[in-house]
């Protein structure tokens, strides 16, 4: 069949070029390296030792890691100089040193540094990984602490473990990892980008998104574009120990982000290179295909109001155009990185450049992402060290996607081509069963979308080390971001036919200054331990934007100045600052007892005069119960308590919540007009957010590791629009009322089970659970009716009251099928109170009831991985357990004839039809245009949220290459969302977010899709 589609703008061809160019540096560069490698390879260390100068020696050794692994690419370098060497691939290295008492220094990515004397014989070196020792350093808040000392709740992420699935946002690569963390992944669609939240829900109506702070700088509630293959480490604070420090901006828990810098010594040169091929998984649900949807027609007993048409006929069987097959195709996801990285001891650096680019499974859909990031670290003199960095991203769309609606309402008696293979045009279509329905394939010759978006983040970051424990260190980011979108509807087109074509350009540009000045304290004398710090923060955002429509345009011209009508123009500013004081100190003794104070003020632009400043606090202890003199189990590893009490705070999605508003929106007799839109309430603030916990961590035999975590979290003050009767004109009002109670607990073990130097089996899972309930509203308010944040009409209602789950569902209550007749029954009330069933909806839709919950009873992650000899080998899965999902889905495809406009569903394994007196069934009777309202709103549609999910398994080898001076060769292969087990009927059971928030009500989503994945790994 013939498949049409618009040509790209012919500015797209810079953008392929400018791809091609950059694909091809990627290219020179690694070639360049192994030019570069091999002309000048390490320098060889000679046999013959009788030749060298007095007091030189050649010092040799072997680096292992715990499981007693060799570790190739090791830097070992002689302490205070710019000389050293590598370990080549069986760990082993050589090195000239001249004098007897030098120092050598190994570092590793991932693992912690080590120092070694030089001495007599051949060095063995023990590298032990950063992520789960005890003396390792943890980013947390604005300072690092070591791990044994931290007495807050935080998971710490390594670049292996983000970067184990191909997607281009930092979000979806967190789903099952970080134990409390629940990730919704947002669906297939290239560039989509997850929700998270942490710790459960401490709002009502407003973002559950996580602070996140890169490199010390707050950027907001994404991880702004950012390249997952930048990141060093990921960690993610949940306690009010460790939020507290972040003040009203905390309150959905902080995720901090440190990128990789250069590390002294041979520069490293590191090349990824990954290749996806993916395809649509709709999950359970099924569509008909022509002869399932003629045996559903042909089974209405009321078949006489449509046997006598025209289109009603036995060929039916065999008209039988499958739209999702002509929509989808093998789509190819492509990621490509290179860093180069090293330097000495006064100077280091650390250059990276990424491509993303991905062609959607739907075809039609391109999303490409440009990523470079330059990073420096100068130190001219002793006490001063220079830190500035550039991040450059551009990202962009071209949109001529298949309409996903109508992949799944579209029937399949109606083929979008005519028997000469040209396109049936726009409704009314005579030729098809539903006339009034429109072919996008006719629009989709012309109509197209594109947008740029372009983010500049940079740093000029400074430390000043005033005495050898007191440092100044000051953090300056300035970030920029533009954007631009086109929208064009061809005047042949059904969108564009009315107004003789229509282009639509949005242009949006943004700054966000922020710096933080702090004075760090770090000193230990004796037993006692201090870190400290005090500081000053400021955060400013300004933004832009701009939207033109303009109609009347010739066919083929994508500029509005050929358009004949100014439809329209608007546009908005926006601005908004936070400034504060914050503190912060960690105090142990002996090791063994640990505690930790913070404070913080702030001051924030979108609160009232009268409240415009808040404190917040937190206070925190541990003791390390492994370090006591009376603590003998030899087994026992580590063994420390933890409890943690404070306060945090959240600021509302609004921008001007307490200042009197007018809307210029209306004229009159071309006049501009205002209207009072908003009441000012000077006394708006921040909703306030007390979490109490304790925590345990406990590790056994230098194998086994457990964090247990309780916490209790109190959200008062919430913000929220409270009605008004509306007389003047205004509806709502901001004001800080109700109540949020979140509580919950949370579990993780590590095992390894097999380490030797052949074979170590680590296995990794995770389980949180937590359960929230309002706890006051407004007033003597007791009940709140609110939507479920899709904006559809007829879908669900969610119900707002004390002692009820902030995703409590509001339904009228579903109540099956009357075996005798097969209609639809539902339960009401009657004049005694009791619970009876009913036939009439109306009657039912007045006694709704809370109906379950989305919230999951409990959520996580488990993790295999596998190393035997160069073989490796991981998998990964998430899992959720309990909650509903409402499937609005189906009240349009598994309507019982209600619809006759669009397709319908294949009724699951264990569902059944109505069809004669007596039958006990799922569903009632299918009946044309059936008027019995079974598919309104009711908790039939309810259905088990619970699922497993495969996120990704991969196999990998290792290639011994030092003779090509390669430090490591990594060829993988590896499946990602193979497989989902569930009993949700719809396509997926994470339901994609709706207007940014995650509302549970699934619709006609862009399915996740399935990734075979083909990649390596160099490093020279």
């Amino acid at each position: 069949m013939k498949k049409v589609f618009s040509k790209k703008p012919d500015n797209s061809r810079l953008y392929t070029v400018l791809e091609k160019s950059l694909k091809a540096t990627l290219l020179s560069l690694l070639s360049l390296s192994f030019q570069i490698t091999a002309a000048a390879p390490l320098k060889e260390i000679p046999v013959n030792e009788t030749n060298l100068p007095a007091f030189q020696k050649i010092t040799k050794g072997k680096v292992v890691d715990e499981k007693g692994i060799p570790v190739p690419g090791v830097n070992v370098i002689i302490k205070g100089t710019t000389n050293g060497v590598q370990t080549d691939m069986d760990g082993s290295f050589a090195i000239e040193v001249s004098n007897p008492n030098a120092i050598l220094v190994f570092t590793f990515l991932g693992m912690q540094d080590q120092e070694v004397p030089v001495g007599n014989g051949i060095i063995k070196v023990i590298m032990k990984e950063a992520g789960e020792q005890m003396d390792e350093v943890v980013v947390v808040g604005y300072s690092k602490v070591k791990k044994e000392s931290l007495t807050g709740s935080l998971q710490t992420l390594d670049n292996k473990k983000i970067v184990d699935v191909t997607t281009s946002s930092v979000e979806n690569m967190l789903a099952g990892k970080a134990t409390g963390v629940y990730v919704n992944t947002g669906g297939g669609q290239p560039g989509a980008v997850g929700k998270i939240i942490i710790r459960g829900r401490t709002t009502v109506n407003g973002s559950t998104d996580p602070l996140w702070v890169i490199d010390g700088v707050i950027v907001g509630n994404t991880s702004a574009n950012m390249n997952p293959s930048d990141i060093e480490t990921l960690t993610v604070l949940k306690d009010a120990a460790s939020t507290a420090v972040y003040g009203s901006q905390g309150a959905n828990g902080v995720i901090v982000v440190t990128t990789k810098s250069g590390k002294a010594g041979k520069s490293k040169i590191s090349f990824s290179a990954k290749t996806a091929l993916t395809t649509i998984n709709n999950g359970n649900f099924k569509i008909m295909n022509g002869s399932q949807l003629y045996n559903l027609y042909d089974s209405f007993e009321n078949k006489q109001d449509f046997e006598n048409v025209w289109w009603w006929n036995p060929e039916l069987k065999n008209k039988n155009f499958d739209w999702w097959d002509n929509a989808t195709q093998t789509g190819i996801a492509e990621d490509y990185n290179l860093s180069i990285s090293g330097g000495g001891e006064n100077f280091k650096s650390y250059v990276s450049l990424g491509i993303y680019n991905e062609e959607g499974a739907i075809k039609g859909y391109e999303y490409k992402k440009y990523n470079g990031l330059i990073k420096f670290e100068y130190k001219p003199i002793s006490w001063f060290t220079l830190k500035p960095q550039v991040n450059l991203t551009r990202e962009t769309t071209y949109d001529q996607q298949h309409s996903v609606g109508a992949l799944y309402g579209n029937m399949p008696w109606d083929s979008p081509y005519l028997e000469d293979g040209t396109l049936v045009g726009n409704a009314p279509n005579p030729t098809w069963v539903n006339t009034t329905g429109s072919n996008y394939l006719y629009d989709l010759k012309w109509n197209y979308g594109e947008s740029e978006v372009y983010t500049v983040r940079t740093n000029l970051d400074f430390d000043i080390k005033l005495t050898s424990s007191l440092t100044f260190a000051s953090v300056n980011n300035y970030i920029f971001g533009n954007s631009n979108s086109t929208y064009y509807s061809d005047p042949r087109s059904s969108a564009g036919e009315a107004v003789k074509g229509r282009i639509e350009d949005n242009f949006a540009t943004y700054n966000r200054i922020y710096t933080n000045q702090l004075v760090k304290f770090n000193k230990s004398f004796g037993k006692h331990d201090f870190n400290a710090l005090a500081g000053y923060e400021w955060n400013e955002y300004n933004s832009k934007f701009s939207n033109s429509v303009a109609t009347g345009i010739p066919p083929g011209i994508v500029v509005p100045d050929a358009a004949a009508v100014p439809e329209k123009v608007a546009g908005n500013r926006s601005q908004w600052a936070v400034q504060s004081l914050l503190s912060n100190v960690n105090y142990s003794y002996d090791n063994r007892y640990l505690a930790q104070v913070s404070f913080r003020r702030d001051g924030a632009s979108n609160f009232g005069k009268n409240a415009q400043y808040g404190n917040f606090f937190s206070v925190s202890g541990g003791w390390n119960i492994h370090n006591e003199s009376f603590f003998h189990a030899s087994y026992i590893n580590n063994l420390k308590l933890r409890a943690s009490y404070g306060s945090v705070g959240n600021r509302p999605n609004s921008l001007y919540p307490h200042l009197p508003l007018y809307s210029f929106s209306q004229s009159y007799n071309e006049n501009p007009g205002a209207l009072l839109s908003q009441l000012a309430n000077p006394d708006l603030s921040w909703e306030k957010t007390f979490t109490g916990g304790v925590g345990i961590d406990v590790s056994f035999f230098n194998r086994v590791n457990i964090t247990l975590d309780y916490y209790n979290k109190n959200t008062s003050d919430l913000l929220y629009r409270v009605p008004l009767p509306g007389v003047i004109g205004v509806t709502s009002i901001w004001k800080n009322v109700g109540a949020v109670n979140n509580r919950g607990f949370e579990a993780s073990v590590n095992v390894e089970i097999i380490k030797n130097e052949n074979l170590h089996w680590s296995v990794d899972a995770n389980i949180g659970t937590n359960k929230n309930k309002v706890t006051s509203l407004y007033g003597d308010k007791q009940e709140i009716i609110v939507g479920d944040g899709t904006g559809i009409s007829g879908s669900a209602s969610k119900l707002l009251t004390p002692g009820k789950d902030v995703d409590s569902w509001y339904l009228t209550e579903w109540a099956g099928v009357d075996p005798e007749n097969g209609k639809p029954l539902w339960f009401t009330t009657n004049a005694a109170g009791e619970r009876v069933k009913t036939s009439n909806y109306g009657d039912a839709s007045k006694n709704q009831k809370v109906i379950g919950t989305y919230t999951p009873d409990f959520f996580g992650g488990f993790s295999t991985n596998v190393n035997y000899k160069k073989f490796d080998f991981a998998a990964i899965f998430s899992y959720s357990v309990g909650g509903e999902i409402y499937n609005y889905a189906r009240a349009e495809f598994d309507s019982d004839g209600a619809y006759t406009d669009r397709n319908q569903m294949n009724l699951q394994s264990g569902w059944s039809r109505w069809e004669k007196p007596g039958d006990i069934a799922t569903h009632p009777q299918a009946l044309y245009n059936n008027s019995s309202n079974s598919n309104k709103a009711s908790s039939r549609f309810l259905e088990t949220g619970t699922y497993l999910k495969m996120r990704s398994i991969t196999l990998g080898y290792n290639l011994p290459l030092e003779h090509l001076h390669i430090t490591n060769l990594r060829l993988y292969v590896a499946g990602e969302n193979l497989f989902t087990i569930t009993h949700y009927s719809g396509v997926d059971p994470e339901i994609p977010p709706a207007n940014g928030l995650i509302t549970g009500v699934a619709t006609q989503v862009y399915p996740q899709t399935r990734k075979i994945v083909l990649g390596l790994n160099l490093t020279l």
